[in-house]
């Protein structure tokens, strides 16, 4: 599982940072890759990474600022042309079905696969299967914006094959049963328990990443104890007055965040293009003055979220 950001910055885009995109990898966990925003010329990102986009299955949009979904389109008409073919999911606020239909009316683009839309509720589960759930909630920002909140299903334990060739168990179609936590019967007539020879599960991991949001009660709940956060951090501290009449948030507001909330490591992004330079370190500096695992990402970036005990 690996977060790569295909774009880090806000409102509009600049040399430094293309605005707001990041994706999902889960290609050993389920052969996917998810989106999150998909801001102008997100495509042209994809072409600096091994990123395929037929590998995308599901878009999440947090809201329907342009810097968020202008890049849609474009993307997805050209996974058409990239061999996708398989049904592509859209998770977004209410009105998103009928931009992307309109866009791709009006320019007579034809995909080569089918799309679904789902209207994000308030709050509540997109998505709950083998693998994963997801969560959403709404925050506060100008226009209906969300967080969401990803989290993994336990990793059963992994059969111990050495324990059983020291207990003298031979390979064969009985290490099926056994992998199920079977009791089952030897030829030489012993009888074992399969929970006997499983390992300890391993916990799956959390990932939340929060839209464009004033400090809300939602965004906590979202990140409890997650093993990542990635939130806006729009402005710095000196900032906090024109954060909060533009419905945005601080470095110093998602740092005391991940700290309440108990999370693993904070990723900002979603950074004015005011700040360069020495204006980043600060930005990133005095959000670990409250929360030390933190981090200001830059365009391309990509974070391996290991599993718990595992370091990254």
């Amino acid at each position: 599982m690996e977060l790569e950001f295909l774009g880090t910055g806000a409102g509009v885009p600049a040399r430094q940072r293309n605005v707001t995109s990041v994706a999902l990898k889960l290609l050993d966990e389920r052969n996917e890759v998810w989106l999150f925003d998909v801001g102008e010329a997100t495509q042209h990102q994809i072409l600096k990474t091994t990123l395929k986009p037929r590998k995308v299955k599901k878009i999440f949009l947090t809201h329907l600022h342009g810097d968020h979904l202008f890049g849609l389109p474009g993307f997805l008409s050209s996974r058409s042309f990239q061999g996708g073919d398989e049904p592509l999911t859209i998770y977004g606020p209410k009105g998103t079905e009928e931009y992307v239909r309109t866009s791709l009316k009006i320019s007579e683009s034809h995909l080569t696969y089918p799309l679904n839309f789902v209207v994000l509720p308030e709050e509540g589960v997109l998505i709950d299967d083998a693998t994963f759930r997801v969560e959403c909630a709404k925050l506060d920002h100008r226009i209906a914006s969300y967080g969401f909140r990803i989290i993994e299903k336990d990793h059963p334990g992994e059969l111990q094959v050495e324990k059983l060739h020291a207990d003298g168990v031979p390979a064969g179609p009985v290490y099926a049963k056994i992998k199920k936590g079977e009791v089952v019967t030897l030829a030489d007539g012993r009888q074992i328990d399969g929970k006997d020879y499983i390992g300890h599960a391993q916990k799956g991991r959390i990932v939340t990443i929060i839209g464009d949001t004033r400090q809300c009660p939602p965004i906590e709940r979202l990140a409890a104890n997650a093993d990542v956060l990635v939130h806006e951090g729009t402005f710095g501290k000196q900032e906090q007055k024109i954060a909060r009449q533009y419905f945005h948030s601080t470095n110093i507001n998602a740092a005391k965040v991940a700290k309440a909330a108990h999370v693993k490591r904070l990723l900002l992004t979603h950074i004015s293009a005011r700040y360069l330079g020495q204006a980043v370190r600060d930005l990133q500096n005095d959000a670990r003055d409250i929360f030390k695992n933190t981090k200001v990402v830059s365009d391309l970036d990509i974070y391996d979220i290991p599993f718990h005990g595992r370091k990254e």
